[in-house]
């Protein structure tokens, strides 16, 4: 039997069931007190057996309260955008706060204050604001948001005193990884770097640069080469850096996903993992531990930073003052030793 679109019950349907006012049927809804113990039960009765789901957008105008958040992302081909969403998404179910995103494709557009109005007309309770810190997109979305924002969150960029904002520490996660490297004697180390317009890809150099001057030791441009995030280019790029630095014995690559490309062009080109060459990575992903050789890599709290954006963010909705204190906090990187190095 093809299925047959029947019509939705109303608040009104529940009250004629009922033999009670619309009025009266609301108070069960919301919880309201002055309504006997004999009657709530015949509308929630009622409720259940009508199939009838209350409006949320009629709740919140009663409650003056959208218990909604809206999220900006962006860049969900890579992983760690996607993890940082996952936390994101259960800390709004753990915390009873629905949920909007807007994906953004172009990420490095100044327009996306659009979808920040966006969120704004939909008069969601709060903003985190997840996309990528490419070519200063951040800072331009900053100096152009609406002159009434709700709280909001940025994620993954320059800290600033005029907003809460929370990162990951790339720059000590790359220093970890560089520095273990030294540890385990190895002398020449390369840089394989993701998108330079990325905040992230040039923190990551960053330290690999530091640590190679504080070892006296010049971060010439043949020992690094620019990467795009994906396999193909850490393939190529390691290629380049074997014409370009053939002393180099280990390589510091700024994603686990260009690693795995560098991996795959020893593999096939009969170098040794990690015999004539070492490799950190970095994100630690899932598939990490299954690489062959499997991966050394840089571990970040990706989940843990979307679910701590979002527990802040209701602290701030609900302060009734209307005034907080803006946060800048950094989430710490670890170091998962594998076979690879």
């Amino acid at each position: 039997m093809p299925y047959k679109r029947g019509r939705k019950t109303t608040i009104t349907d529940i009250a004629n069931r009922c033999a009670v006012s619309t009025q009266t049927v609301s108070r069960v809804i919301n919880n309201k007190p002055d309504v006997s113990d004999e009657t709530r039960a015949k509308i929630q009765s009622a409720i259940k057996e009508m199939n009838y789901y209350p409006s949320a957008v009629a709740r919140s105008l009663v409650k003056q309260h959208s218990l909604t958040i809206g999220v900006v992302i962006g860049g969900l081909r890579y992983s760690g955008v996607a993890n940082t969403l996952d936390g994101i998404t259960k800390a709004c179910e753990e915390t009873g706060y629905s949920l909007i995103i807007i994906q953004e494709f172009q990420i490095d557009s100044p327009n996306i204050v659009q979808s920040i109005e966006t969120l704004l007309e939909r008069q969601v309770e709060g903003i985190i604001y997840a996309v990528p810190d490419v070519k200063g997109s951040i800072r331009q979305t900053q100096e152009r948001l609406p002159s009434y924002c709700p709280p909001i969150v940025f994620l993954k960029c320059e800290p600033d005193q005029n907003f809460t904002t929370l990162s990951l520490n790339n720059y000590g996660g790359a220093r970890k990884a560089v520095e273990y490297l030294f540890t385990i004697g190895r002398k020449n180390i390369g840089l394989i770097a993701g998108p330079l317009d990325w905040l992230e890809s040039r923190q990551r150099k960053q330290g690999w640069e530091d640590v190679l001057r504080e070892r006296g030791i010049e971060p010439s441009p043949n020992k690094w080469v620019e990467g795009d995030w994906l396999a193909e280019s850490g393939e190529s790029g390691f290629h380049k850096l074997c014409q370009s630095y053939p002393e180099m014995d280990a390589v510091f690559v700024s994603n686990d996903t260009m690693a795995l490309g560098a991996m795959h062009y020893a593999s096939t080109h009969g170098l040794r993992i990690p015999q004539d060459f070492a490799v950190i990575g970095f994100d630690d992903l899932p598939e990490a531990a299954f690489f062959i050789p499997s991966l050394s890599s840089v571990t970040h709290p990706l989940r843990e930073l979307g679910r701590k954006s979002v527990r802040i963010l209701v602290e701030q909705i609900q302060n009734k003052s209307q005034t907080y204190a803006n946060q800048t906090i950094v989430l710490d990187t670890g170091l998962v030793i594998r076979e690879s190095t």
